[in-house]
């Protein structure tokens, strides 16, 4: 490598870079810093970045908001749900409103760092800047492949947590993720009692087989298999406007595709709630021109269409708070209520994970984890209750 200093005080250093693959010259690398040693390393990085392939000129060139534009074009293709493609959407809006008029090679490890810290300072969630470094993270990988980084300024930043106090450690709450038996109890005949049309039915679906609510809102008659008493799940539902804007998709994943043995007191509830519909659709068919009729279990009765998963969670908040239940997560903990039954039935953990269908679930492990630990704490009080009256025996002997 060559070096002078310059008239002006500053060290210029000189070195031949790789030959380019087009033209076979090679790149000259030149650099300018205040001291030598500055400038060597100048000189040095950049012959790095030649050597590796990376294009620093159109890096240089290129601002982050749109190399993530054509990243999540990709990934709009790439098979995930479009409730999903939305949230990383918003996302993504929320990252090019701090980078995204960067170019995406000058962004540094610090910017992403700051990003994720003022996100923070302004009370964001654990979980909004974990989607924030998720995102970010997606598009310098994308940035990466295309020859445009070398690295990843997202790698090793820190995560901001709050630490909490003593105080709010002893006095937070305990709340499980599911409900124990009798709020299941109370929860399912006040559905029953002060419930609205269909909270009855579709709350007693989910607690006794485990479905997702997307899952049973998109349910038509034609995936229950009254004979042998099953249900097929093939599909979701993916509302995010008006009622009629609805579509169908998917489930969430591959083993989400399955069927669902059900018992007699299901099947007969849904045998019910078939008459009923069937009365409707006769009725209110007849009396509009555009009646929905694509025979969906659950659908309003004067248009025929489906309802959605806010709909449902809603009607879940209005009977918890009716009714006086504090665990108001949503209706998942019915779902997750169905693993504990199962659980304490002595449903083994892939039969299981297989009915609610999970390939690979923390909270469904979790959930089984725990009741399976409190089951065995249960078990000296159990032997006592079956076996106590040998004991009693043994020690008056």
């Amino acid at each position: 490598m060559k070096c002078r200093k310059l008239p002006n005080g500053n060290w210029e250093c000189y070195e031949e870079g790789p030959r380019d693959p087009y033209t076979n010259k090679r790149n000259p690398i030149r650099k300018q810093a205040k001291s030598k040693t500055a400038a060597q390393i100048k000189v040095k990085e950049s012959l790095k970045i030649l050597e590796s392939g990376i294009d620093g000129r159109t890096a240089n060139r290129v601002l982050f908001l749109e190399t993530a534009a054509e990243w999540f074009e990709v990934y709009s293709h790439s098979g995930v749900k479009k409730s999903t493609l939305r949230s990383r959407d918003s996302t993504l809006k929320l990252v090019n409103s701090y980078i995204g008029d960067m170019l995406i090679g000058k962004i540094t490890h610090q910017h992403i760092q700051e990003m994720l810290m003022d996100l923070y300072r302004k009370g964001a969630s654990k979980s909004q800047i974990t989607h924030v470094k998720v995102t970010a993270n997606f598009v310098f990988v994308h940035a990466q492949k295309q020859r445009l980084r070398l690295d990843n300024p997202v790698n090793l930043v820190i995560m901001p947590k709050r630490r909490r106090t003593v105080e709010e450690i002893e006095s937070e709450e305990i709340k499980e993720k599911y409900f124990e038996r009798d709020e299941l109890t109370t929860f399912l005949n006040a559905a029953r009692d002060i419930g609205l049309i269909f909270d009855e039915e579709w709350f007693y679906l989910i607690a006794f087989t485990g479905m997702r609510v997307g899952e049973v809102c998109s349910l038509k008659w034609a995936d229950i298999d009254f004979e042998e008493s099953r249900i097929r799940i093939t599909k979701t539902m993916d509302s995010p406007g008006a009622v009629e804007e609805y579509e169908l998709t998917p489930p969430k994943s591959n083993q989400s595709i399955r069927v669902v043995d059900i018992e007699s007191d299901t099947l007969n509830l849904l045998k019910r709630l078939k008459v009923r519909q069937m009365e409707n659709r006769m009725k209110y068919r007849k009396a509009t021109d555009n009646y929905h009729d694509m025979n969906f279990v659950f659908c309003r009765p004067k248009t025929g269409y489906p309802f959605s998963a806010k709909f449902v969670y809603r009607r879940y908040l209005r009977i918890c708070e009716k009714s006086g239940i504090g665990k108001r997560d949503g209706p998942h903990l019915l779902r997750h209520t169905h693993i504990t039954m199962l659980t304490e039935a002595g449903i083994d953990l892939d039969t299981i994970m297989n009915r609610v269908g999970h390939s690979d679930a923390k909270t469904t492990k979790n959930i089984y984890t725990h009741v399976t630990k409190r089951m065995k704490r249960n078990a000296p009080n159990q032997l006592k209750i079956h076996y106590g009256e040998i004991f009693g025996k043994f020690f008056e002997a």
